[in-house]
């Protein structure tokens, strides 16, 4: 009877062990699919960004807008949505170090890195998108 009680507990114990196992590596690929996504949301609102100001200033004889109000409450509208004053968009904040009438620069950064992204993305004046790994960006400072 104890001999009985036994397998049965090894038995339990490795069915646990077991879906333990299978529930950590689909929330690992949960995980990465998520980030994934974000990285690439992240670049697409930067293209867009990027492709806005680009647009405004064909429009305005090569002068980019000073303010992100410029771009979405113009006419015609160049941009939907402010991605500036937003918390995060998709685990990524939008900021720009540069907003003038000769150019700009913008950059989206993970809220947590390898969390929600593990890449950091700038885009300047002309619309080249560059990306650097978040981690090597905290090392820096």
């Amino acid at each position: 009877m104890l001999n009985q009680r036994a397998k049965s507990f090894v038995t339990i114990m490795v069915v646990i062990a077991l879906s333990a196992l299978l529930l950590r590596l689909g929330l690992q690929r949960i995980i990465v699919y998520h980030i994934q996504e974000n990285q690439l949301l992240a670049q697409i609102n930067l293209k867009l960004f990027s492709t806005a100001m680009e647009n405004y200033a064909k429009d305005n004889k090569n002068v980019y807008p000073v303010s992100m109000d410029l771009l979405t409450k113009s006419d015609p509208v160049y941009l939907e949505r402010d991605y500036l004053t937003a918390n995060s968009i998709h685990g990524y904040e939008y900021d720009c170090q540069r907003l003038d009438a000769a150019g700009y620069s913008c950059t989206a950064s993970p809220v947590d890195c390898k969390l929600s992204g593990k890449m950091l993305y700038a885009v300047s004046t002309g619309g080249v998108i560059m990306a650097e790994n978040c981690d090597k960006n905290k090392l820096g400072n």
